[in-house]
């Protein structure tokens, strides 16, 4: 594999140049990736779209104090480490190197390349027969569309003390779209899953048909959707997908970054109670093959399962090793970049909520009045004052206990920190998300978990047109 990563490059040339150019800094690594990645699209009948790229380069990066330097290149050699390194004198002297993190969190995902697990027709073929079973399901299906994605990235993070550590990637990920029309009205539903695993499992019928159904069935509800009601109101959120409210509206606000600046809302508190009782989240990049999983991150600190709030108290930050130096606190493995043309920053690996003791339908059945948001779509939030926007892709009525007719156009507004503390009820029926989740910050794009159990907010405001 060394031929793949580092061409020409002879690895332990790459180590003396990480020794030379490094070694008078705080901290930084000279991160090489190798990656292939490919995608095809199927619409209206026909294969669209299929790309295929490989690319490959490094990044070197060089820390003192609260100053980064960093440069990259796709010329992986001698040569070009060198210019990079020119670049790096700009931000001035450390004081020698930081220990280099130890271990890995080996085997939470396959090394084999999910590009070759499957040869192009065969996937051709699954898109085909996706469908072709979507639109013999319902005669109201006006339009299907499907795709699939799959990338292997070979990484190696090599540090001044000579510490190499490698890293291989898999990552895959289907996902169907359905628009189903009656009565001259047009509703979409759509699903996905994916995850750090082989791909072989799409193939099974059972796997890409019940993707296909769930598309299908939020469609269909669509289709019978009423007006959303507006309003201050009682919120059930459901497990799962819905966990991605809690990724934006909270998760960014307890990275290590934005808090060592004091940007966050969360920002010196620290022991003090930032959610209702029994309310604990946690971010974990170790639960093995899921999409925001790593054995290591890219600054090759071992991930972990950090518990960010527990029983309502904030517990920490999620940390890369910059901040976590500057904070004075250990860093978490949250240090994540796109790609070698990117700097590594906290970031959120999985990020959940932990299950709590409640029946779901217990928890449905203490609401006379409000709704039920079992899916969202896109949303905005804003990291300083916490406030979000979010748009429901399927949500129900809840009247006198139950659930009631589907509701259409309906969006969550409030402030994060504020609906944590507005939780009164907690399911024990947490669920992660089917492996679908892409988190962007600062310009860059990573894989991501999220995931929570149905939640009881006591009021929040939905905005409807009813």
């Amino acid at each position: 594999m060394d031929i793949l990563l580092y061409g020409d490059l002879d690895p332990d040339e790459a180590a003396t140049l990480a020794r030379r150019h490094l070694a008078r800094f705080d901290d930084g690594e000279l991160f090489l990736q190798y990656a292939v990645s490919e995608a095809l699209g199927f619409d209206d009948g026909r294969l669209k779209t299929a790309s295929f790229d490989t690319m490959r380069g490094f990044g070197l990066r060089a820390v003192a104090g609260e100053t980064t330097g960093f440069a990259h290149s796709t010329d992986l050699s001698a040569r070009a480490i060198a210019r990079a390194a020119e670049t790096l004198a700009l931000v001035g002297r450390g004081h020698g190197p930081a220990p280099a993190p130890r271990g890995t969190n080996a085997r939470l995902y396959t090394d084999a390349n999910p590009l070759a697990a499957i040869p192009f027709d065969r996937k051709v073929a699954l898109l085909q027969a996706i469908d072709a079973h979507a639109r013999a399901a319902d005669p109201r299906v006006a339009q299907v569309s499907a795709s699939l994605a799959a990338s292997w990235s070979l990484v190696d993070i090599v540090r001044a003390d000579g510490t190499r550590v490698r890293d291989i990637r898999p990552l895959v990920r289907l996902n169907v779209g359905i628009v189903a029309e009656a009565k001259g009205r047009r509703e979409s539903g759509s699903w996905g899953l994916g995850g750090r695993t082989a791909p072989d499992h799409l193939l099974d019928e059972g796997v890409w048909q019940d993707a296909v159904a769930r598309a299908l069935a939020q469609a269909l509800v669509n289709l019978e959707a009423e007006p959303a009601p507006a309003g201050e109101m009682p919120v059930v959120l459901g497990p799962g997908w819905p966990g991605i409210l809690l990724h934006e509206a909270v998760g960014h606000g307890l990275e290590g970054d934005f808090n060592r600046k004091g940007s966050s809302i969360f920002a010196g508190r620290v022991g003090e109670r930032v959610a209702a009782p029994g309310v604990t989240v946690i971010d974990d990049g170790t639960i093995e093959g899921r999409r925001g999983s790593l054995s290591v991150d890219d600054e090759g600190t071992p991930t972990a399962r950090t518990v960010l709030i527990e029983d309502g108290y904030l517990c920490g930050y999620m940390q890369d090793r910059l901040n976590a130096r500057l904070m004075g606190v250990p860093e978490t493995g949250n240090g994540r970049r796109e790609s070698f043309a990117h700097a590594p920053m906290p970031r959120m690996t999985n990020t959940f909520m932990a299950a709590g003791t409640e029946d779901p339908g217990a928890i449905i059945a203490r609401v006379n009045r409000g709704i039920y948001a079992k899916s969202f779509g896109g949303g905005q939030v804003d990291i300083v004052s916490g406030k979000f926007v979010f748009s429901c892709t399927e949500a129900y009525r809840i009247e006198n206990g139950r659930l009631g007719a589907p509701i259409k156009g309906a969006t969550l507004i409030g402030n994060g920190p504020e609906v944590m503390q507005r939780i009164i009820a907690i399911g024990n029926d947490l669920a992660l998300d089917p492996g679908i989740g892409t988190c962007g910050k600062g310009g860059q794009s990573v894989p991501a978990g999220v995931g929570q159990p149905t939640l009881l907010v006591d009021r929040l405001t939905v905005g409807g047109t009813a």
